[in-house]
């Protein structure tokens, strides 16, 4: 792709976020009964290619576990309120009524408490003694720490995340984790990242990951991309990491699943993630608006309370339904954002594709007046698209 004149000095290609594209109808169209939308990750079958976002307002051991039975699989951060206090509950109520002035440095001093090995354990296996996958975060500072907890608890699918994950970490001042030798030795598929390009999305498949999450700065609730100037839109992100994952496959005959992280709230924008490569999504925003969401209409990043330099926000999206209205609907709004997945299925549908992988070969274009074409009436309106 040419790239543009940022000035002499420097250069830089074009990218382009969910709202810059469009997925371009083809030649045939289906019956949207006919449309397979199930995901398969190592041992594991789902029903929906949906992953929860590990975000203390997003998923608790009691959402990972409703998630589950509605076809995804929950992601709890096992480094959040939940593995920190026996009873969060009170804390999540008290974030809920916080003032917008003081909800991040409130937010700092809750978690400060340490986290509890033991209840690191308690929690994976509150979620398994439901009969559900079993899934969860850890950051690459405190994976071998955890290591033991995690193993105890006999979890299904381990998820090394942070801001961005790299699998060269330099440190002069402590061991770094090393990422390919623990996905090696470590007894349980993982999944890392989070990564924009397709060099980092590559290095990341090397070291042995089932799954690799893209998405820099995208969430509702982060605030990277204003802290630290760091991102890359997510569609052009998620192609990079996909042509990663064909270049790998023909180096290595393995597959490793490309799962978008963020930037979506609309069924359409999970229709354009998988368009352009993605093989699940994981959600943060729209589950934290669903009446079983452990904050119930609040949500935050997992950075959001770093002692020294947050980069996230507590955000407000209220309650709109039930996880299952949210997921599967029925919808009782226009705006996209009720039934994620029924609008998945009807966009593939509508474009022929019979699978997930199927529809990550759609025609896609840059198509800049696709929210605002013949929407004057919406937008001045405040309805429908013009929310």
């Amino acid at each position: 792709m040419a790239e543009i004149e940022i000035g002499i000095y420097k250069s830089g290609r074009q990218a382009y976020g969910f709202d810059d594209i469009a997925i371009v109808p083809s030649r045939r169209t289906r019956d949207p009964e006919d449309v397979d939308i199930s995901w398969e990750i190592d041992a594991f079958r789902f029903d929906l290619p949906l992953m929860g976002a590990a975000m203390d307002g997003v998923i608790s051991p009691r959402t990972a576990v409703e998630l589950g039975r509605l076809g995804g699989v929950g992601v709890l951060n096992l480094e959040g309120l939940w593995t920190r206090y026996e009873d969060p509950t009170p804390l999540l109520e008290e974030i809920a009524e916080l003032p917008d002035d003081k909800a991040t440095a409130r937010m700092q001093q809750m978690y400060q408490e340490p986290v509890k090995a033991e209840l690191v354990t308690e929690r994976i296996r509150e979620i398994k003694a439901a009969g559900v996958v079993s899934c969860a975060s850890v950051t690459p500072q405190r994976t071998e720490d955890l290591a033991p907890a995690i193993l105890a608890g006999e979890l299904d699918l381990l998820v090394i995340q942070g801001t961005v994950v790299s699998a060269e970490h330099v440190s002069k001042t402590v061991e770094p984790l090393n990422l390919k030798r623990f996905i090696r030795e470590f007894d349980l598929p993982v999944i890392v990242g989070g990564c924009a390009s397709y060099q980092a999305g590559l290095h990341l498949m090397r070291t042995g990951a089932v799954g690799v999450l893209v998405g820099v700065g995208p969430g509702n609730a982060c605030t990277t991309r204003g802290v630290l100037g760091l991102g890359v839109p997510q569609a052009t992100a998620i192609a990079d990491v996909a042509g990663a994952r064909m270049r790998h496959l023909d180096e290595t005959g393995v597959y490793v699943h490309v799962i978008a992280d963020g930037g979506m709230s609309k069924g359409g924008d999970v229709a354009k993630a998988i368009a352009c490569g993605a093989d699940a999504v994981m959600l943060g925003s729209p589950l934290s608006s669903a009446e079983e969401a452990p904050c119930r209409g609040f949500h935050w990043g997992m950075a959001t309370f770093h002692p020294t330099l947050p980069r996230g926000a507590r955000v407000r999206t209220g309650v709109r339904g039930t996880l299952k209205e949210i997921l599967l609907g029925p919808a009782h709004e226009n705006d996209g954002r009720m039934n994620l997945f029924g609008a998945l299925r009807t966009s593939m549908a509508t474009c022929g594709y019979e699978t997930v992988k199927e529809f990550q070969k759609a025609e896609v274009m840059v198509a800049p007046a696709l929210q605002t074409e013949g929407k004057a009436l919406q937008r001045s309106q405040g309805v429908g698209m013009g929310h």
